[in-house]
């Protein structure tokens, strides 16, 4: 979907930002940079008055800290607030809000029906999982819809997260894999830059290279895997020669066990986040 069909898509509505902090303010101010939201349309919120007067300076648009006057009246509202506090507002929602209306979340581990719950209607909403690298437009985002949600707003959904990087559909049981390996996955990544890094100090690079280096050759091996959708394991190959230098480095991870333990990362941190929505 190209940004003329999203403009057309989100022209003369209103969007109201409930929560701009760190992944709402990404979203909101990506929307805005690219001419997909219109200032004079957009409502945004945050806790503290001081904090509202400078975003609104930041941005152009309103910003104040009443939830329930932002969403009256918008057309879509992106709840950006903390997963602990995300009931909380979608009950100060209830009976402001109408089946008129998107109600999307990017709360980690908050599940759909616990806001359509809140809500108190049959009101759509979209459940989120961007992460941080939305921040450079390259983000990945997963979204798995409600059960009041439509096809139409799953693709208005998705429309909005693809300025800001890739989109996903997934159904809702997966949220929580999804958790485990892209939202939490650029952590890992740079545990293994800033390891390999220190490997290029270690055998005599400058760090400022050697992090180059390093950030650079993990972006553009990316790169091949999403432009080429070849295998991994093939390209992985591509690049090992017999008795060359690059499949002794190999055997060292083998033995070091990077896969498996990688493997065990993203499993732990999808357990994690099972019991967090257990907890909601």
């Amino acid at each position: 979907m190209s940004k003329r069909t999203v403009a057309n898509g989100l022209s003369g509505r209103t969007v109201a930002v409930l929560g701009a902090g760190k992944m709402g303010g990404i979203l909101l101010q990506a929307l805005l940079k690219n001419g997909l939201l219109s200032p004079k349309h957009t409502r945004a919120t945050v806790a503290h008055e001081d904090r509202a007067k400078a975003l609104s300076r930041k941005f152009g648009v309103t910003v104040g800290t009443d939830n329930v006057k932002a969403a009256e009246g918008a057309d879509i509202i992106l709840i950006g607030v903390k997963p602990q506090v995300v009931e909380e507002v979608a009950s100060q929602l209830r009976g402001h809000v109408t089946p008129k209306q998107l109600v999307i979340s990017v709360a980690a581990s908050v599940p759909n029906s616990l806001i359509e719950k809140a809500l108190g209607a049959e009101i759509p909403v979209i459940r989120a999982m961007p992460n941080t690298p939305c921040f450079v437009g390259c983000g990945m985002t997963a979204i798995a819809r409600g059960a009041h949600a439509t096809g139409k707003h799953v693709e208005l959904a998705a429309a909005m997260f693809n300025v800001v990087g890739r989109t996903v559909v997934v159904d809702e049981k997966h949220m929580d894999a999804v958790t485990g390996l892209s939202a939490s996955g650029p952590a890992y990544i740079y545990i293994i830059l800033e390891s390999l890094a220190e490997a290029g100090v270690k055998v005599g690079l400058p760090r400022d290279i050697a992090t180059l280096l390093a950030a650079q050759t993990t972006m553009g091996a990316a790169r091949v895997v999403l432009d080429t959708g070849d295998h991994p394991a093939l390209l992985k190959d591509s690049v090992t020669t017999p008795a060359g230098c690059t499949v002794d480095g190999l055997m060292e991870l083998e033995e070091g066990k990077l896969r498996v333990t990688l493997i065990k990362a993203v499993v732990k941190a999808a357990q994690r986040a099972k019991e967090l929505a257990y907890a909601s």
